[in-house]
């Protein structure tokens, strides 16, 4: 057994681990900083591609309403919850969908799915302005026809009985109670995104961007447990406007503010967080500014 040892030792201090683990294995040679999108690129415009990722994210986004709005309804419309799927089956249409459609549409738009997702995306330089309204616009009017398809199928009457799968804050909470679990709520589905999609861990793990779409609709299941005695779970404004205009009552509107402002506050406080303090790029520029200027002042000292 000493003899073994001994080997065991000996090949060890022989054969040191030559790849490294963990944030170590980042490496200058397999990763580079992606340079920020323009905020115009009117170039796009002439682009088949770009119309494509719209389409994409119109249906995506139609067929999340479909199905999401469609689960709400057959919870509502039975009079007991013990007969039907419940809190945790909205929650897992929900998250489900997201894992879904994400997984296929990430590489034709990315697979926002959602305004507020790509307000983040917007704010980390991650794509154009012309895009991210693009983007925005498709969605909504995806949502749109997804939540009619369903009115259609239920019916006037039942539709509006049941509450037409609109976001309101629940009785017994106050508005700021509902803004708040938006903000929260959005925040941790951004943060997931950028997480789940980040380039410097693609270039380091490579099974990153297959399991991307799993931690981003778990994100969204979670957040809907957590959220839906609340305000029924927006974070997606999308979502919120495609049932809030088909059902088309007031008592839907009056709190319709809170699923844009909320959603798009929580996206914008993920993306700085991200970027800011978990990825700390603008502090990486400066120290590479520092770093430069330190190179150039050496030089003219030897020079000199």
């Amino acid at each position: 057994m000493e003899g073994k040892e001994e080997d065991v030792k000996l090949g060890a201090n022989k054969y040191s681990e030559r790849q490294p683990i963990g944030t170590s294995a980042q490496t200058d040679k397999d990763y580079k900083e992606p340079p920020p999108a323009p905020l115009f690129e009117p170039g796009e415009l002439l682009s088949w591609s770009f119309y494509r990722a719209g389409i994409a994210e119109f249906i995506a986004t139609f067929l999340f309403l479909y199905i999401t709005v469609l689960t709400v309804m057959g919870v509502a419309k039975s009079p007991t919850k013990c007969g039907t799927v419940g809190i945790q089956g909205i929650a897992w249409a929900f998250g489900g969908m997201i894992f879904a459609l994400v997984y296929c549409t990430a590489g034709i738009s990315g697979g926002h799915i959602n305004p507020a997702v790509t307000f983040g995306l917007l704010l980390a330089r991650k794509l154009s302005l012309t895009r991210a309204v693009f983007y925005m616009i498709m969605q909504c009017l995806g949502a749109i026809c997804g939540a009619g398809v369903v009115k259609g199928f239920q019916g006037k009457n039942q539709f509006t009985t049941l509450g037409g799968g609109a976001n309101v804050v629940a009785h017994g909470y106050t508005k700021g109670d509902g803004l708040g679990a938006e903000i929260v709520g959005t925040f941790v589905l951004v943060y997931t995104v950028f997480s789940a999609t980040d380039a410097k861990r693609n270039a380091r793990d490579s099974h990153v961007p297959i399991l991307a779409p799993l931690p981003i609709g778990f994100a969204v299941f979670l957040v809907h447990l957590a959220t839906i005695p609340i305000t029924g779970t927006g974070i997606n404004p999308a979502r919120s406007l495609g049932a809030a205009i088909i059902y088309n009552k007031d008592h839907a509107w009056d709190d319709h503010w809170i699923f844009w402002v909320g959603p798009f506050i929580g996206a914008a406080l993920a993306a700085m967080y991200h970027q800011i303090v978990i990825r700390a790029i603008p502090f990486k520029s400066r120290s590479l500014n520092f770093k430069g200027f330190l190179n150039c002042v050496c030089v003219c000292k030897l020079w000199s």
